[in-house]
């Protein structure tokens, strides 16, 4: 994770798969991790899980995603249980120490997710305002934002990326990556929440997840 201790902002790819796209069945989600000048720094892969659970639950179904160094070898998991609402994802570093989670909150017409360290305590909240449907502003209990996290980034200067696959992660340079890796972790499961179904061009969960 030490490649996160001087960036404050980073762009996730997903790759489209062809497959999924013509025949409507849903395969392993896989993103590339970028820096702002386009370096890819990470490979990003859904790991193991049963077929059937991508067929029926789709956007609902557990997941863990590996994010891969240079070496392949994994450096953060996020580890997502199967929640029908309040969802739920855990953040570990390759050693399998828990660095903290995100977690769906109740809310009517906004989107808001808590974040806690390791010890279950709530440091941030990632909060998606009414008119800005691709946004969630990372902020403290005071309402103070420090980055966020939004979706059609348009930042990363390289070829053959649309805006709609991309999504872009800004969060305070000095901030320790321990943390970092957090922000990081919470884009798969905002991206699977609220923007998988709309891939597949389902919309029988539209009402639970906008």
């Amino acid at each position: 994770m030490r490649q996160l201790e001087s960036l404050d902002t980073l762009v996730v790819h997903q790759k489209k798969e062809w497959g999924e796209i013509l025949t409507g069945f849903e395969t392993k989600n896989a993103y590339t991790v970028f820096d702002m000048a386009g370096n890819e720094m990470y490979a990003a892969v859904e790991d193991g899980g049963f077929f059937l659970w991508r067929w029926i639950l789709k956007a609902l179904r557990p997941f863990v995603i590996l994010i891969l160094g240079q070496n392949q070898s994994p450096v953060i998991k996020v580890q997502r249980p199967f929640r029908f609402y309040f969802h739920q994802a855990y953040i570990f570093d390759s050693t399998e120490r828990l660095l903290g989670s995100i977690k769906r909150r109740f809310s009517i017409l906004r989107k808001k997710y808590s974040v806690y360290d390791s010890t279950g305590a709530e440091i941030y909240q990632l909060f998606g305002p009414i008119l800005h449907p691709w946004t969630f502003e990372i902020r403290d209990e005071s309402g103070t934002e420090y980055g966020k996290i939004t979706k059609k980034w348009s930042g990363l200067l390289k070829e053959g990326f649309t805006d709609a696959d991309n999504f872009g992660v800004i969060f305070p340079g000095e901030w320790p990556v321990q943390r970092k890796a957090l922000f990081l972790g919470a884009v798969f499961l905002i991206d699977f929440v609220h923007f998988e179904n709309k891939r597949s061009g389902s919309s029988r969960l539209d009402f639970w997840e906008d």
